[in-house]
């Protein structure tokens, strides 16, 4: 676990998400949870170290299993986006491995079944406030990379977590994105509004401007390749000419190449069947 400010700590040694952990006087905020049960025990043990009150909520920063999957071992009250909350009114109660593969983490976690989803049971829509402590945290909605995205802002400490809004040496999810939407998402997190502030990735931790520049350069490539293809009426099948050059522009370790062409393949897929052939029918959630 990583200290990055007074009481405000990360941890990424589990695979999924970068968590987060906000420890105040009336208890702790944690942000997202991982998706073995394993790590979540060890997780929560970790938490208990921390000390302080024994009050706990946690916060879903978008609907993604690799971040829901294990809350429920979280055993506190969850908050998320309305539009989150939507997205659990639609999955059966009991955890169901997908048909097809996504190229998430979750996926590479052998075992995983017989598991209860835990939806929110405290929504927003644009905004709310906690007062747990002398400051106040206000989660914010930013879609983009999913309907419900959401950020954790602690303006006194300048922290952001950001979820996957920016992603460190890996493809973005993309069948429930909205790339224009996710771009002007990114150009706030470049204005002077978030200068110098420390901005938390949930696929990499702490992250520099130039990463969230060529997030945003990725993001602004990927919707020009896919518009180029509406153009031309190609079908869906043809996002499989784009997939390589595309993984080619990212920095990834081979171990994982396999994994995320099919995350980019999967996401591509999905998105222009939404975006560009709305008859056609597609899952919109990765």
């Amino acid at each position: 676990m990583q200290a990055i400010a007074k009481d405000i700590y990360i941890e990424n040694q589990y695979l999924g998400v970068t968590l987060g952990a906000i420890n105040f006087p009336h208890g702790l905020l944690q942000v997202d949870a991982p998706p073995s049960p394993e790590d979540g025990r060890a997780w929560r043990a970790a938490l208990l170290n921390l000390g302080g009150s024994a009050d706990r909520m946690l916060v879903n920063l978008d609907a993604h299993p690799d971040r829901t999957l294990g809350a429920r071992a979280m055993d506190c009250t969850i908050i998320a986006h309305e539009k989150t909350a939507q997205v659990f009114r639609s999955r059966p109660t009991t955890f169901k491995a997908q048909g097809e593969e996504t190229g998430a983490d979750w996926e590479t976690i052998p075992g995983l079944g017989n598991m209860r989803w835990s939806p929110p049971e405290i929504t927003f829509s644009q905004q709310m406030m906690i007062h747990w402590g002398e400051t106040p945290v206000l989660l914010e909605h930013h879609p983009g990379p999913a309907a419900g995205a959401t950020w954790v802002i602690l303006p006194e400490a300048k922290v952001v977590f950001v979820g996957d809004a920016v992603l460190r040496a890996q493809p973005p999810f993309l069948s429930g994105a909205d790339l224009p939407v996710w771009i002007e998402t990114l150009k706030l997190l470049l204005s002077p509004a978030y200068r110098n502030w420390l901005v938390v990735s949930s696929r990499g931790g702490l992250v520099a401007v130039d990463v969230i520049r060529t997030q945003m350069d990725l993001l602004t490539h990927i919707l020009a390749r896919l518009e180029k293809l509406a153009q031309k009426k190609s079908p869906p099948e043809a996002i499989e000419n784009i997939v390589s050059p595309l993984l080619g522009t990212i920095k990834i370790p081979a171990r994982a190449q396999r994994r995320y062409a099919q995350r980019l393949r999967h996401g591509l897929y999905h998105y222009y069947i939404r975006h560009y052939r709305p008859s056609t029918s597609a899952s919109g959630e990765e």
